[in-house]
């Protein structure tokens, strides 16, 4: 069996500037817009590999991010699987719009494997957000604070030029991509069945197809295609389906 090419990412992008009358429930017209937003920065790591990829626009925040985002239009390219912390309603769509813009191709087809939705779709936890589900979950990449520069000013901070909050922005762009990973790891098993794999050499009944573990037969589960055994992974606890249950025959 081959094994996916699996790609964690993690966008930063700048705010859209504009004219408003209040601080609060504002309607803005495109007529009040200053400046558009647009990708300031982005780090990704291909699942289980050490190098993190990183790429920012310190050297000009409010050019042109069509060369900042032409390398990880190749890596989605490249992926059979993108796993992102809602990157499903915030990283993959932005990322779209910029290569629509910039007139790119889509990139070829990948499955996406969004942490906060597999979260929210088995579970309740408070939150679902990267901060509490790391504090809860993870053990060694917990999302960081950005200190030195909180909150907005380090947005602010950036796109004024300031080298430290740019530093300090690469730091915290991979640290979320590095949490995003093991957070993954940690709720693969209750993720999709197509949950990847980059650890699989065997056949299915032998090694599970999420972590590469040991796989044991766990009694049988019936459908209407008849029945089959049932396989938990003494891994990570997947449960999958396996080889299909031949019906003896009437000895009479």
């Amino acid at each position: 069996m081959d094994r996916q090419k699996v790609l964690v990412l993690d966008i930063e992008t700048r705010p859209v500037e504009a004219y408003v009358w209040d601080l609060r429930d504002q309607n803005i017209s495109l007529a009040q817009i200053i400046r558009d937003s647009g990708i300031i920065a982005w780090a990704a790591k291909w699942l289980g590999e050490k190098n993190v990829m990183y790429q920012d626009m310190r050297s000009s925040p409010y050019g042109s991010d069509k060369e900042l985002v032409r390398p990880l239009w190749k890596l989605l390219d490249d992926a059979d699987i993108v796993v992102t912390q809602n990157g499903k309603n915030f990283d993959c769509p932005r990322l779209n719009a910029r290569f629509i813009e910039h007139g790119m191709k889509p990139p070829s087809p990948y499955e996406h494997l969004d942490t906060y939705q597999i979260v929210r779709r088995v579970s309740k936890f408070t939150s679902n957000k990267l901060e509490y589900l790391t504090d809860k979950l993870n053990v060694k990449y917990k999302k960081l604070d950005h200190k030195n520069f909180p909150g907005w000013s380090l947005w602010k901070e950036c796109l004024n030029g300031n080298k430290a909050a740019w530093d300090e922005m690469r730091t915290y762009n991979i640290h979320d991509v590095l949490s995003t990973e093991e957070l993954y790891l940690k709720i693969r098993a209750w993720a999709p069945k197509s949950a990847p794999s980059v650890f699989v050499d065997k056949e299915p009944t032998e090694q599970c197809g999420t972590c590469g573990g040991k796989v044991q037969r766990r009694g049988a589960m019936r459908s209407k295609a008849g029945q089959f055994q049932r396989l938990q992974c003494q891994g990570c606890g997947r449960w999958s389906k396996g080889d299909k249950i031949k019906a003896e025959k009437d000895g009479r």
